[in-house]
């Protein structure tokens, strides 16, 4: 880590130099400084000070927020004198996982060109040691963070006689998250929310929302609202225990913006992962659907290509354009919601009623190599006639695993029998032409 962290301030020192670090370089002649945090694991501090010392030899001073989620830590990068952030997560990944996400000054995720250039520059030099200790720690960015939250999507949002079910996932968000709906005037029911550095992620947050159902069945709040290990993601469980995926809540959005007239462009950005019952959703009211590849990078270019304000995936990744900086942020979009719920004075399961999810089959088939799928005549033919049958309220998607020899055939439309039947008969005919 110590010389990723070389890597990193080598490559990019040169273009902070000639950008100014989004107005953090100094003429004074101090070193530009990066801002550093972590989810939680047990690793993280210890990469953390690692990846300080390797930036150190760059020329970069580092300073720590400690305990963070990623849209935290890429929040205060773009607002405080800090060149670059650099978070150590794992994002929704079990404990024994880590990882590094880079931001630029401006709070963005770097570009597949600058990343590729530093994983260059790790390989090609040697194992770097450096001594010294680890960041400064600066523990009153995490009230910052918090004032940002307040002054932003919490300015006048008063939350008092609503109770709340809170799962942080043993994650970054599991001190500012309570802080947060709290000072806002919510009773709050933490769950998931004392990381001991094993366990993030295990059985808690958007990924096993069966916690978080359990125990809005139990203590009946007013709803339930999960993080995952760092922040990013936000899903939801209405009052009755029902979970409302990211396609639900971009439904819920999308709507009430439509009702007070707020978007001048009525379309947002989803990925080819959302249900087409959010497209059916989004017409009846008329919003119109840009769809891109997978990924929260993939949705913040088509916002900014767009000029939208609002785009996600069913994960719960959601993105809300100029209004954040195009950071998606777990806590900001609850935030959204609960003002939404507010405004509206109505239940999250009258308001999420609007979004019906299409039933989907998915069938994963055995293959003993991997040619392109629509190469094969068969296979092509089959898809284009299945395609015209669903039209624009179903689809068929045809991949292969990145890790395994599988085929997936995912297929989704409103008749749950005959999606069966056409995801079978497309999985027949790949293990008739590549089968194992």
């Amino acid at each position: 880590m110590t010389s990723l962290g070389a890597a990193i301030g080598e490559v990019l020192g040169v273009r902070i130099a000639q950008e100014a670090g989004g107005g953090a370089a100094r003429a004074n002649g101090s070193r530009p400084r990066v801002l550093l945090g972590h989810d939680g694991r047990r690793s993280g501090p210890e990469l953390e000070a690692a990846l300080a010392r390797g930036l150190l030899h760059a020329g970069f001073d580092s300073t720590s927020a400690g305990l963070i989620t990623t849209p935290g830590l890429a929040l205060l990068t773009r607002t405080g004198q800090f060149v670059l952030g650099a978070m150590v997560s794992a994002s929704h990944n079990p404990a024994e996982d880590n990882g590094i996400k880079v931001f630029s000054g401006e709070g963005d995720k770097l570009s597949d060109e600058i990343e590729l250039a530093i994983e260059a520059r790790l390989r090609a030099r040697p194992e770097l040691e450096v001594p010294g200790n680890g960041p400064k720690l600066e523990p009153a960015l995490e009230e910052r963070y918090l004032e940002l939250l307040l002054a932003g999507p919490g300015a006048g949002l008063r939350l008092d006689g609503l109770v709340i079910a809170l799962d942080c996932a043993h994650g970054g968000g599991s001190r500012i998250a309570p802080r947060v709906f709290g000072r806002l005037g919510a009773q709050v029911i933490s769950i998931a929310a004392e990381p001991d550095g094993d366990n993030i992620n295990r059985g808690v947050g958007a990924t096993h929302m069966e916690t978080l159902v359990a125990a809005v069945r139990a203590h009946k709040p007013d709803l339930g609202i999960a993080l995952d290990g760092d922040g990013d993601r936000c899903l939801l469980v209405d009052e009755r225990g029902e979970v409302v995926h990211g396609d639900g809540i971009l439904t819920l959005l999308a709507v009430d913006a439509m009702r007070k007239k707020a978007w001048k462009d009525p379309r947002l950005v989803a990925t080819v992962m959302s249900n087409k019952g959010l497209h059916k959703a989004l017409r009846n009211v008329g919003v119109g659907v840009v769809t891109t590849d997978v990924g929260d990078r993939r949705v913040v270019e088509a916002l900014k290509r767009e000029g939208l304000r609002l785009g996600g995936e069913q994960s719960g990744h959601i993105v809300f354009g100029p209004d954040h900086h195009y950071i998606g942020d777990g806590i900001y979009t609850a935030l959204r919601v609960l003002r939404v719920l507010r405004d509206a004075r109505r239940p999250l399961s009258e308001l999420a009623a609007a979004y019906r999810p299409f039933p989907q089959v998915l069938v994963n088939v055995n293959v003993a190599r991997k040619p392109a799928l629509l190469d094969i005549p068969s296979i092509a033919h089959a898809r284009a006639l299945f395609e015209s049958e669903l039209g624009e309220d179903g689809r068929i998607l045809l991949r292969y695993s990145g890790t395994e020899p599988l085929a997936r055939v995912m297929v989704e439309g409103p008749d749950a029998e005959r999606i069966r039947e056409q995801a079978q008969a497309l999985a027949d005919l790949i293990t008739a032409e590549i089968g194992a």
